[in-house]
């Protein structure tokens, strides 16, 4: 499988906020996270950091 699990980096910790993500996609607010289910998750949000060998979608929060 090729999926990834997406984490928010907050204070140097990384939350769990999405498993099995398959699509990240951009929006008009931040990103859009589509899971293998279709389920979908909209995050004003960056990318901080892509680990595909590990499986990992780090995002920070935007500022805006």
């Amino acid at each position: 499988m090729c999926e990834a699990n997406a984490y928010l980096r907050q204070s140097g910790k990384d939350e769990l906020l999405l498993e099995m993500v398959d699509k990240v996609l951009p929006h008009e607010d931040g990103l859009v996270l589509e899971d293998i289910f279709g389920r979908r998750k909209i995050i004003k949000a960056k990318i901080a950091e892509l680990a595909l060998v590990d499986h990992k979608i780090i995002l920070e929060k935007e500022d805006n």
